[in-house]
C-alpha cells in the first residue's frame, strides 16, 4: 500500500493514464478483442503462459498487470536486466506458497531475451507445474532469443507498433485528464504522432512537455520540431573563414564551373587546409551533385583520396585537382540526394511499419508457420527477370523517390524505370482482372 508522502509524489503523466482495465488498452484488439486469443482466455478464466513481443511503448508491462487483475493472480514482477537466478528462486518460494493457499502467481518477465540460457532454463519446471503462469516481455524476436524449450510453452503474442488512430486516442485522453488542448495546429499533431514511431510512452512523455508550454498560439510543424528535438549547433564563428572556402569550392562545381572550382581549391591549399578534408568533401560533391548522372564521378573522388594518401603532398593534391575538375564537368543531377531525403521523411513519419511477409526469411519454423516468406516471386524466375510485386510496407501506398533527370547516364536509368513501371502495371492489371 502507497504510503501518504507517496500518493502525494509526482507522477509522470504516462503513468496517471496507464490504463485501469484490458478494454482501456488502444491499439491491440486482435489479442485483447472478444475473438482475440487472450481475450478468449480471459472469457473462459483460463490463462496460458505467454511471450509478449512487441515494440517499446506498445503496452506490453500494461497488459502483463491487468491480467492479473483480471484472472485474480498474485502479480510477481521481475526485470531480467537487474535479476538473476537468486532472486527467481525467492519468487518461486512465494509462488509456492500462495499455491498452498490456493492462489494462483503470475510472473511477468520484463525483457525476457536478456535472460541467458540457465536463467531461462529455471524457469521451466515452474512453468511446467503450473507454480507460475509466465508472462514474458520482449522487443526481439523470440525465435532468435527465448530458448526453443520455453518457447515451446509459451505462447507468442504479437503486439502491434500502436497504428495514428490509437495514438491519437492517447493524446486525447492526455488533453482530457490536464483539462485542456495540446498547443498544435492539425499539422503538428499528426506530425508528433510520426515522432512517436509507434510507441505510446514516449507519445505521453512528449504530450506531457507541451501541455506544460505556455504557447500563444499552437505550435506548427516547425515549431514542434524545434521545442521536441535539440537545435543541431552551430559552427565556431573563429572558423568562418573555413567553411565560406568549402561553401564556395562545393557551389563551384555543382554550377559546372571548374576554373572557378580549382581557385577555391588553391585558396584552401594555400592557407593550410587538409588536403584530406578536402577530398572528403569531393566525395560528397560526387554523390549529392553529380550521382547516378555520371556514376564513374564517385570513383575518381575515392581514387583521388586515396592517391593522396599513398602519395602525399604536393603530388597528391594533383589528383584531388583533377577530381575536382572531374565533378566539375560533370553531368549533374541531384535526383539520388532528393530520393533519399524523401524516402527519411517518409520513413520518419511512418515509423516502423512491418515488411510485407512475402519478401522476409523464414529461418525458424514458428517464422514459417506465421506466413513468412508465403509466396515470394523470385525475380530471377520471373519474364524479363522483373516479378513487379510490392516491396513496400503492408498498407503503405507506393511511393516514388527517385526521378532521374534527362542528363547523363540517368538518361538510360530513366528508360529502366519506365519499363519496369510498365511490367508492374501489367502485373496490377493481371491480378485485378476478374476470373
Amino acid at each position: 500500500m502507497a504510503t501518504l508522502f507517496e500518493s502525494q509524489a509526482p507522477r509522470p503523466l504516462a503513468d496517471r493514464l496507464r490504463p485501469a482495465r484490458l478494454e482501456e488498452v488502444v491499439g491491440q484488439d486482435h489479442l485483447l478483442g472478444p475473438e482475440g486469443p487472450i481475450g478468449r482466455m480471459v472469457a473462459q478464466g483460463r490463462l496460458a503462459s505467454m511471450i509478449l513481443w512487441g515494440p517499446p511503448g506498445s503496452g506490453k508491462t500494461t497488459i502483463a498487470r491487468l491480467l492479473a487483475d483480471r484472472t485474480d493472480l498474485a502479480f510477481e514482477p521481475v526485470s531480467a536486466v537487474f535479476a538473476g537466478v537468486a532472486d527467481l528462486r525467492k519468487a518461486f518460494e512465494r509462488a509456492r506458497a500462495r499455491r498452498k493457499d490456493g492462489l494462483g502467481t503470475l510472473l511477468f518477465v520484463d525483457e525476457i531475451h536478456r535472460f541467458n540460457k540457465a536463467q531461462q532454463d529455471a524457469l521451466l519446471p515452474f512453468v511446467e507445474d503450473g507454480t507460475v503462469v509466465l508472462v514474458g516481455a520482449t522487443t526481439e524476436n523470440p525465435s532468435f532469443e527465448v530458448n526453443s524449450a520455453l518457447a515451446s510453452r509459451c505462447q507468442v503474442m504479437v503486439l502491434n507498433r500502436l497504428a495514428d488512430a490509437a495514438l491519437d486516442e492517447l493524446l486525447g485522453r492526455a488533453e482530457a485528464l490536464q483539462g485542456r488542448a495540446l498547443p498544435l495546429d492539425g499539422d503538428a499533431r499528426g506530425a508528433l504522432a510520426g515522432m512517436a514511431d509507434g510507441d505510446g510512452r514516449f507519445l505521453l512523455n512528449i504530450a506531457e512537455e507541451l501541455l506544460a508550454l505556455e504557447a500563444e498560439e499552437p505550435l506548427d510543424r516547425e515549431r514542434l520540431a524545434d521545442v521536441v528535438q535539440k537545435r543541431v549547433p552551430v559552427y565556431d564563428k573563429a572558423e568562418d573563414g573555413h567553411y565560406n572556402l568549402i561553401s564556395a569550392l562545393h557551389k563551384s562545381v555543382r554550377g559546372s564551373d571548374p576554373d572557378a572550382a580549382l581557385y577555391w581549391l588553391a585558396r584552401m591549399l594555400d592557407a593550410g587546409e587538409d588536403p584530406l578534408y578536402v577530398a572528403r568533401r569531393v566525395v560528397r560533391m560526387a554523390i549529392e551533385d553529380i550521382g547516378m548522372a555520371d556514376p564513374a564521378a564517385l570513383t575518381q573522388a575515392v581514387a583521388a583520396k586515396d592517391t593522396y594518401d599513398f602519395l602525399g603532398s604536393p603530388e597528391g593534391e594533383l589528383a584531388i585537382a583533377q577530381a575536382v575538375v572531374y565533378c566539375a564537368t560533370a553531368p549533374k543531377s541531384n535526383a539520388s540526394y532528393k530520393a533519399f531525403g524523401a524516402a527519411m521523411r517518409s520513413a520518419r513519419e511512418s515509423g516502423s511499419l512491418t515488411p510485407p511477409k512475402t519478401i522476409l526469411n523464414a529461418p525458424t519454423r514458428m517464422m514459417k508457420e506465421m506466413g513468412y516468406g508465403a509466396g515470394y516471386d523470385y525475380d530471377h524466375d520471373a519474364p524479363a527477370a522483373f516479378s513487379g510485386q510490392n516491396y513496400f510496407p503492408e498498407g503503405m501506398a507506393r511511393e516514388r523517390y527517385y526521378r532521374p533527370v534527362e542528363r547523363g547516364f540517368e538518361r538510360e536509368v530513366a528508360k529502366r524505370l519506365d519499363y519496369w513501371a510498365r511490367l508492374r502495371g501489367k502485373r496490377r492489371d493481371d491480378t485485378d482482372r476478374p476470373c
